[in-house]
């Protein structure tokens, strides 16, 4: 993770949902040239997210739930977001 908009989400992340494990990677160099590279560098971001927040809630509620945690920067400030939640104890498949 580097970079100011990583930086920011992760402090948001961690503020709303209290992850036991958090990865923010930036995907920005593999998008190089192509549709949402805006020439930041911080335009394309996985996160691998779990938390407790998550706990019997649906996959679509919990893609939500990060969204929300974020505020403004998906869609405005950061082009495309893939988001793997999970509930401690979840296989790791996303």
């Amino acid at each position: 993770m580097t970079g100011s908009i990583a930086q920011e989400m992760e402090e948001l992340l961690r503020a709303a949902l209290h992850p036991t494990h958090l990865d923010i990677i930036n995907d920005s160099t593999l998008h190089h040239g192509h549709s949402g590279d805006d020439g930041s560098g911080e335009s394309h971001f996985t996160i691998v997210i779990e938390s407790k927040a998550f706990d019997g809630v649906s996959r679509l509620q919990r893609q939500r739930m990060v969204n929300a945690a974020l505020h403004n920067i998906p869609g405005e400030r950061v082009h495309a977001l893939a988001i793997k939640a999970r509930a401690p104890g979840e296989h790791k498949g996303g």
